[in-house]
């Protein structure tokens, strides 16, 4: 089990109350949708008008009979629930170390449960989520009606087995998922983990864990409760552990958590009872990248208080990589920021299965009419209501129950195909409802790094304003950095350590020791500002933590590796390690590099400010041991340092220059501190981060204060490089006809050039890059000017986005859906979701997303088809997805001709099994007509049975192997899947096709056996039913446009269990003349006149008409 939640979504998920900005009073006249009257409107923004004039129409009874009724009762339902389901309201809590009894308030279990039901529910609940739908919900009815005496029309397993069959299939799929779904719960809720009390280390079950209790967590054990960290043991640090956190937010990267310091100098685990402390922790929230609380210990004088953050925490479904921890509950069960942040995706349903529903309810209108025109006929004489009702029961079949059941096996069918396939290895089909999806859709919402990207990045690009060096030059630092740290200096570290020493500089030109001197500085700044740790493999043998600890201190570079939370930082690292500043050791107070020479200079760690979305920067203070400088070092990307740094000419310039190039930019910056700054700082710094309220904002004012006229050093560049057949398969999905949009987190510059590289955007194509709007009035201009532009590109901040999509969403959305391509860009993921829901509702075309990181889940689940790749983010978007591939490039066959062959098989398979029940009800209206309006049944008993199974049902399901073009040809010429979109395989115009050959053959075949049979009226139903069998099995050869081996066993298979059959049914067959020639040609006969007109009239279409993928075949 494990619980998904979603970084970077939730702080937008509260209300923000947007404020409207001054108002331009002479904006241009603007051709848009857009009313005077809303425009002029103050009051509210523009989404709030729709809403509010629908309030003040007039809600009278014609309101209330056309679905004013359902609005109120579902209101009343919603006010209802919500009472009953009220929930607590969460408060910020005191946990007293090892007290669970000192609780004030009583917390949740910390259970998971993830069943849908319970032993009372399962079969109410079940049976609810069939009958809701109309399919299902009508034969119910008609079942029902068959133990009423007066309407019953034949044998009661003719209306019940059906049902009941469909029905035992879901209850036991649903029961076998509970059964998974329980035991998954009860192992994970049986995990047994070590608590720590006054008599010792005892094992408790995970769902035994209180708020409060002392919990010990080993390696590579994950936990399932929130904890502060009081003591760890770690192989690489002290007083520290690493934990993995992809189960959380996709990210598989290590992380460092530190543990309190004044528990970590107790000098025994046991001394954690003998002092009196507690901690002080917010309520439960959503942001799984922030916690505010304080430790108190009481017992001494002064008391010791201590602030708490998010380095001091352990997150439920969180795994610890190194170390053992000790850590006091605090949040348990349903508080946890793993489960408070689960997303529940929607129940799916798939554009083909609406369509198909919309048929179904104009098939019932049909049987309806026909039931009252039979009545009719009748002269409306005695009960007639009663002969209406068995008119509607006779004529049921209209609507076959199997078609659920075809569709669904079918689907299943697909989906192991998909999987089966070697051209796309690795693909997993996790939702098997929808994908004749795959097959219909118009937009592609994309994700770039990771998705579009490799996610593996390396260093290109190294400028200092005057000079610049590239992957070509990157020998020429390695020389400056030699020259700067002579192999004559002690190893112990001294002071020209730090700087060029005097004799490479006094012998070098006056432009070259500038130079090496600013290379120097950047490439130490580099190697110093980060949250990089080095890792060391433990050698083979018994003593584990022992030897990787020795091999800590070995800095051996063979076995070493970085771990940081961000992949641009390890690249930043190991090209410091190439240049010859290797970063060999590093802990919770130092750092340790080593210089070509092999000396090693030591750097005590005073702050670290950690990377933020907010901030888009990282700082670190330093003190070199050999000299006592203190140092502060900062980078992070040019937005957020261009007001930092002193004033320069060219940052901007080159920042533009290295985008445009497809690089990822930073900023690097430093600023030397005296003690006294320093000691100022600290003191402001540590009692900002001991407040309560506002904490955050007083430790960023604080951190602020310090970052004024930075001395700016370089700018680095690192790629991303784009992943295997990128460019060939966007082209392949364009010359489809699917508009893809790319929706990245990423800066405007990079995601405009990985566009282009990419080719989302051809090179002859023009880009629009939509300026920033803070406001209603500038939203206005720019929409104006982006509508004057023809068949271009759209590029656009999220930050605009939200404005635009604020005031103008229509104008936006029907605007932005002209361009050829969209690159949205710094896009949070919750406006990555809001983008497909845009869509949805705008155009009501199908949408697909896919992305490969837990930033991507929300969009994902909120697309009509989602798509996770496995990439280094981690399982979660895969996990979340629909279908599941290993690489980008897959998506062109999964779409061109899985997609495809599963949209034309369905479409071919529900409209044949419709055309199943309308021929033989066709059969029944004839007969009863004839027979004087009489409500009598043509076949009763077996004969309905076996004709919607083994007669027929073999020869209709192969139509799922079907196939229209060959794989070759559907991604030779992608330009076949437009047709797709147009949704003309099953539309009102094939249907009434379908009706017509129905109405055709059933007439034919009643007519014909009511007009040869001689004698008595047993022969009219062996002849028709025969005649019916082999038309059907002649009707599914002339539906198959390509065969397959198992077609043609399917076919004479049930032609065999027929003939096979008939020996059994002399209860309905006189079995001494169906042995007879007059029976065989009379068949025959028949059989021909309803199927060979078919055959002429396929043949003349086909030549004179043929469809476009046949011309390509030929």
């Amino acid at each position: 089990f494990s619980t998904l939640s979603f970084p970077v979504e939730l702080s937008v998920l509260c209300p923000h109350r947007y404020s409207l900005e001054d108002e331009p009073s002479n904006l241009d006249e603007m051709p848009l949708m857009m009313s005077e009257e809303g425009f002029e409107n103050d009051e509210s923004d523009y989404q709030t008008l729709p809403r509010a004039r629908v309030n003040q129409r007039q809600r009278g009874l014609g309101w209330f009979l056309l679905g004013g009724w359902k609005v109120l009762c579902g209101s009343c339902c919603d006010c209802l629930a919500h009472t009953c389901r009220r929930k607590k309201e969460l408060k910020a809590r005191t946990v007293w170390l090892g007290c669970p009894e000192k609780c004030e308030e009583k917390y949740p279990r910390n259970a998971i449960k993830n069943q849908k039901y319970n032993i009372f529910t399962f079969v109410p609940g079940v049976l609810y989520q069939q009958f809701k739908f109309f399919l299902n919900l009508y034969f119910l009815v008609v079942a029902c009606s068959q133990f009423v005496p007066s309407l019953k029309i034949g044998y009661l397993y003719t209306y019940w087995a059906p049902l009941g069959f469909v029905l035992a299939v879901t209850m036991v799929r649903e029961a076998v998922d509970e059964v998974r779904r329980y035991q998954r719960d009860k192992e994970m809720n049986s995990q047994l983990y070590s608590k720590l009390t006054v008599r010792g280390k005892i094992q408790v079950k995970s769902s035994d864990i209180q708020v409060g209790d002392l919990i010990i967590v080993e390696k590579c054990k994950t936990f399932n409760g929130h904890t502060n960290l009081f003591f760890s043991v770690c192989a690489f640090f002290p007083g520290a552990c690493f934990i993995r956190t992809d189960q959380l937010d996709g990210e598989t990267d290590w992380k460092l958590k530190v543990a309190v310091s004044c528990t970590q100098r107790l000098p025994a685990l046991g001394d954690l009872f003998s002092i009196s402390a507690y901690v002080y922790a917010q309520k439960p929230q959503l942001d799984i990248h922030s916690f505010e609380g304080n430790f108190t210990r009481e017992d001494t004088d002064p008391q010791i208080h201590e602030s708490l953050s998010i380095e001091n925490t352990l997150w439920a479904s969180t795994v610890v990589a190194s170390g053992t921890v000790i850590g006091v509950v605090i949040y348990t069960g349903k508080e946890t920021r793993s489960v408070l942040n689960t997303s529940y995706a929607k129940n799916k349903v798939g554009l083909l299965d609406l369509e198909l529903n919309r048929l179904t309810k104009a098939l019932f209108l049909a049987q309806v009419v026909l039931s009252i025109v039979m009545v009719a006929l009748q002269g409306f004489v005695g009960p007639w209501f009663r002969n209406l009702f068995r008119f509607v029961v006779l004529f049921s079949y209209i609507i076959p129950i199997s078609l659920r059941v075809n569709l669904d096996m079918g689907k299943s069918a697909y989906g192991w195909m998909i999987m089966k396939d070697e051209n796309i290895p690795g693909t997993v089909v996790r939702t098997s409802t929808i994908p004749e999806e795959l097959g219909r859709l118009v937009y592609l919402l994309t994700d770039k790094t990771g998705t579009l990207t490799q996610n593996e990045m390396i260093f290109k690009r190294l400028h200092l304003g005057t000079v610049s060096y590239g992957t070509d030059t990157m020998d020429e630092i390695q020389s400056h950095i030699v020259q700067s740290y002579p192999s004559s200096q002690p190893s112990n570290g001294s002071s020209s350590g730090a700087t060029p020493s005097r004799k490479s500089q006094a012998a070098a030109p006056k432009v070259r020791k500038s130079v090496s001197s600013r290379i120097h500085e950047a490439v130490k700044a580099i190697a110093l500002c980060h949250n990089v740790t080095p890792v060391y493999e433990s050698r083979a043998g018994v003593n584990g933590e022992t030897e990787s600890a020795e091999a800590d201190q070995d800095f051996s570079d063979d076995n070493r590796t970085y771990q940081a939370s961000s992949p641009d930082e390890v690249a930043l690292v190991r090209w410091t390690e190439s240049v010859g500043l290797t970063l060999v050791n590093r802990d919770l107070t130092s750092l340790q590099l080593k210089t070509p020479s092999g000396q090693i200079l030591t750097f005590y760690i005073l702050q670290i400010f950690p990377f933020t979305s907010e901030s888009k920067r990282m700082g670190i203070i330093v003190r070199e041991e050999s000299t006592g400088d203190i140092t502060f070092y900062m980078k992070g990307a040019d937005v957020a340092m261009a007001s930092i740094v002193q004033y320069n000419d060219w940052l901007e310039e080159e920042c533009g220059n290295m985008a445009r190039e497809g690089l990822r930019t930073l900023v690097v910056a430093k600023k030397s501190l005296s003690e006294e700054q320093y000691q100022d700082f600290e003191n402001r710094y540590n009692q900002a981060k001991l407040s309560i309220h506002d904490r955050a904002l007083k430790v960023a004012a604080v951190v602020e204060s310090l970052e004024r006229e930075m001395e700016l050093l370089c700018l680095t560049g690192v790629e991303d490089q784009l992943q295997a057949d990128v460019r060939p398969t966007l082209e392949l999905l364009r010359n489809a006809g699917i508009k893809i949009w790319m929706l990245t987190g990423d800066k405007l510059e990079t995601a405009t050039c990985i566009a282009k590289s990419s080719h989302l955007v051809s090179r002859n194509q023009d880009i629009h890059v939509f300026r920033p709007v803070s406001n209603r009035g500038e939203a206005h201009l720019e929409l104006n000017a982006f509508r004057r532009k023809h068949d271009c590109a759209l590029v656009i901040s999220g930050d605009s986005l939200e404005v635009c999509l604020r005031y103008y969403e229509h104008e936006f959305v029907e605007l932005a859906c002209q361009c050829p391509a969209v690159v949205c860009c710094r896009c949070s993921p919750t406006q990555k979701a809001q983008i497909v829901r845009l869509l949805q509702q705008h155009t009501a075309n199908r949408t697909c997303a896919i992305g490969d990181g837990g930033n991507d889940v929300s969009m994902i689940q909120a697309a009509d088809c989602g798509i996770g790749i496995e990439g280094k983010e981690g399982k979660q978007a895969s996990l979340a997805a629909d279908f599941s591939i290993t690489q980008f490039k897959h998506i062109g066959r999964l779409l061109m001709v899985h997609g495809r062959n599963s949209y034309k098989r369905s479409a071919a398979l529900g409209q044949f099994v419709m055309h199943r029940g309308m021929i033989i009800s066709t059969m029944q209206a004839v007969f009863s007509s004839i027979f004087y309006f009489a409500s009598v049944p043509l076949y009763q008993g077996f004969l309905m049975v076996g004709y919607a199974t083994i007669y027929t049902m073999f020869p209709v399901f192969s139509l799922v192997l079907d196939q229209d073009v060959k794989p070759e040809m559907a991604l030779l010429y992608p330009e076949l899947y437009k047709d797709l979109t147009k949704g003309r395989s099953l539309s009102f115009k094939t249907f009434l096709i379908w009706v017509l050959v129905s109405v055709y053959q059933g007439g034919i075949l009643m007519y014909g056996a009511l007009v040869l049979f001689e004698s008595e009226f047993v022969h009219v139903v062996a002849i028709s039913f025969t005649a019916l069998i082999l038309t059907e099995l002649l009707m599914v050869a002339l539906t198959i446009r390509t065969w397959h081996w198992l077609m043609v066993v399917a076919e004479f298979f049930s032609l065999g269990c027929y003939v096979a059959s008939l020996a059994f049914l002399n209860e309905y067959f006189d079995l001494s003349f169906i042995t007879t020639r007059a029976f065989l040609w009379k068949v025959c006969a028949i059989t021909l006149v309803s199927c060979l007109p078919l055959y002429i009239i396929k043949y003349l279409k086909r030549k004179f008409s043929p469809p476009s993928y046949s011309k390509l075949s030929s």
